[in-house]
């Protein structure tokens, strides 16, 4: 397994939430605030964040919704994963920068697992054997599903896969999100993200900035 430099390993954190929640936003605003602290920042995605993941990201999130079976797709996020882990993620820690994803390991326990089914112990089997890493810290941005969903489909792009599945599937999402951080208490965070988007940024960054200043 690829692992940072221990003595250099820079700072992971991860924003999940539900389509529409707002946490790709949330992401680039942290980032830009980290980055006016002067720290080094890497700003990146799931599926995606490097060139191999990047074309697995068109096979996931086009298409229809019967596309894949959710064991499939916990297949293909895991390659995506460990292609992103090896080439952008830990060389990135390696370097003492912090790395700030849209997504990671836990949208595949909640979307391919809670969600569609997936049997738990697949999914984190897939994940201690391929990945074996956890984001320092995750921010669930928590709002309500109706209102995320109609965000995520007004934006219309061809990647939306996983809103046509519809509202009940939301909802389930935002079910297993909120079970994260009772399961991970230490490293799993909710936020209120039904507030104004600059709001939402100020708390996102203070629990950030207190993580780091804390190690």
């Amino acid at each position: 397994m690829t692992e940072p430099d221990r003595s250099r390993r820079g700072f992971f954190v991860s924003l999940e939430g539900i389509d529409g929640s707002g946490k790709s936003t949330q992401a680039r605003l942290l980032a830009e605030r980290l980055r006016a602290t002067g720290r080094a920042v890497v700003l990146t995605r799931e599926p995606g964040g490097s060139p191999g993941a990047e074309e697995i990201r068109r096979l996931l999130l086009t298409g229809g919704a019967d596309r894949w079976s959710p064991e499939t797709e916990a297949l293909l996020f895991t390659a995506a994963r460990r292609d992103h882990w090896e080439r952008t993620i830990a060389p990135a820690l390696g370097r003492g920068a912090v790395v700030v994803s849209d997504r990671f390991a836990d949208s595949t326990r909640v979307y391919q697992s809670v969600a569609r089914g997936a049997p738990a112990e697949l999914v984190d089997a897939l994940h201690a054997l391929v990945i074996g890493q956890e984001p320092d810290l995750t921010l669930v941005i928590d709002t309500e599903p109706a209102a995320a969903l109609a965000r995520g489909i007004a934006r219309g792009t061809d990647e939306d896969r996983f809103e046509t599945m519809g509202l009940p599937f939301q909802e389930r999402l935002r079910t297993g999100f909120l079970a994260l951080a009772r399961r991970w208490p230490d490293r799993v965070r909710v936020v209120d993200g039904t507030r104004a988007p600059q709001e939402v940024a100020d708390t996102v960054a203070g629990l950030v900035l207190a993580a780091l200043e804390g190690r």
